[in-house]
């Protein structure tokens, strides 16, 4: 017995050995959405008394792809196993790239090959001058102590609001928060917190620590530790195009029709709690979208569109990606031949690297809204907003998820598990394939899209 096992073992190590790191994105995600459907599938997961096998799907790739999307209420449809199976899919979804990472290069006891080092920059974006084993080590740590931290503060922050029992809502909330996932115990996501400014505050943390990623993370702990006051242009591109964005948006939802009649302070918080959630991807709310104005909707999908950032929990097209994006376009403008970042030039197979995920999201994202429109009869802007949240491993939604046919639940779980792993996993590819006569890449002037 010991010996089929070993064996057995032995034949995965070998087939994902032979993969590229494309095709192990795929096939560790599909695995692990398999991983969390099978046990939801269970009736002592259950609060009631049955639910489609395709809803169960649908839940498990929208915990792994750390997406929120769900076509069941989650406290309503699932009892505790049930939301602790949910919250380890969207706890192993969201470190995801930590986890391949793992496998790819520590899985040798002696040296680590050349080819796993190159699984695991791909998997995690890497820049070159990151040591990949250091990187798994700084992000477990970093993982724990947040997600710890930010269910202390939960605890005593759903406690002063009078919340039953808050020890489990706040661990579930502070793992989904930072895994960008938005899903949540509470029937009406985090609406009844609206104006609480501990709730809002604490989860904007824990989700712009995850959506940051952990590059940042690691490039700010290695200039701390070395005393050495600078940072990659990568970390300054995703901090400034984080923040930049939360900014802008925020100002825009800010005279959104629908919160012009809440109390100033608490207009300003859902104003900027909204845009924060749209562009981190953590999907959480606490103001119904379906109430927004038709402007507010175009400025939420666009958000969602553009996304987090490289090596983190969130998804979307990714800042450094459509920053890259504008800053070439800005440089077309001003007729410069080279693309400048802070004063660092900006290797040209990285811009053709961004426009070519750019183009492969768009892509995607006309052909998703084209499949369900066929397949659905809602609203066209609720079924663009729709498609751009699943692409987007978002989570809000104009309240049509619950709604959709089987066509369109397959059309979104689609979407869901390539804004996961497709889009990005193609852009890796994209960098991975550099042919000899490009230049090598700067520690600070590289950046990783």
């Amino acid at each position: 017995m010991q010996k089929a096992i070993s064996t057995f073992l032995s034949g995965i190590r070998s087939f994902f050995a032979g993969l590229t790191p494309v095709q192990t994105l795929v096939f560790g995600y599909a695995s692990y959405v398999l991983l969390i459907f099978l046990p939801l599938c269970l009736p002592f997961t259950w609060k009631v008394e049955h639910i489609n096998w395709l809803d169960h799907l649908f839940m498990a790739t929208s915990a792994v792809s750390t997406t929120g999307l769900v076509t069941v209420n989650t406290p309503d449809a699932y009892n505790l196993i049930g939301q602790i199976i949910l919250l380890l899919g969207f706890q192993i979804g969201g470190l995801g790239y930590m986890t391949f990472g793992s496998f790819a290069i520590m899985a040798s006891r002696s040296r680590v090959s050349d080819s796993r080092i190159k699984i695991g920059r791909a998997v995690f974006s890497m820049p070159d001058h990151f040591d990949p084993v250091s990187f798994i080590r700084r992000a477990v740590i970093f993982s724990i102590i947040i997600e710890v931290l930010g269910a202390c503060g939960l605890y005593f922050a759903f406690s002063r609001s009078g919340v039953e029992s808050p020890l489990w809502p706040a661990i579930f909330h502070s793992v989904s928060a930072f895994c960008t996932a938005g899903f949540s115990v509470f029937p009406n996501s985090l609406e009844s917190f609206r104006s609480d400014i501990w709730v809002n505050g604490i989860i904007s943390a824990l989700s712009i620590f995850g959506a940051i990623g952990f590059i940042v993370i690691s490039d700010l702990w290695i200039s701390f530790r070395s005393r050495v006051r600078s940072i990659t242009l990568t970390s300054k591109i995703i901090l400034t195009a984080t923040f930049g964005g939360m900014l802008v948006a925020t100002v825009a939802l800010y005279f959104d029709s629908d919160l012009a009649s809440l109390p100033q302070g608490e207009r300003m918080l859902a104003a900027f709690f909204q845009a924060m959630t749209s562009l981190t991807t953590v999907g959480f709310n606490t103001h119904p979208i379906g109430l927004v104005s038709h402007a507010s909707v175009m400025v939420i999908i666009v958000l969602m569109i553009l996304g987090a950032s490289p090596s983190g929990t969130g998804g979307g097209l990714k800042s450094t990606s459509w920053s890259a994006g504008l800053a070439a376009t800005w440089s077309m403008i001003r007729g410069r031949r080279e693309t400048t970042f802070f004063g660092y030039v900006v290797p040209n197979y990285r811009i053709q690297a961004a426009f070519a995920s750019f183009t492969l999201y768009l892509m995607f994202f006309a052909l998703g809204s084209f499949l369900l429109l066929l397949a659905d009869k809602h609203q066209f802007e609720d079924i663009v907003f729709e498609v751009a949240s699943g692409l987007g491993t978002v989570g809000l939604s104009r309240g049509i998820t619950g709604d959709l046919n089987d066509l369109g639940k397959v059309t979104i779980i689609c979407l869901m598990f390539i804004g996961r792993v497709g889009v990005v996993s193609l852009a890796l590819a994209a960098l991975a394939r550099k042919n000899g006569n490009e230049p090598k890449s700067n520690a600070k002037a590289d950046l990783i899209v």
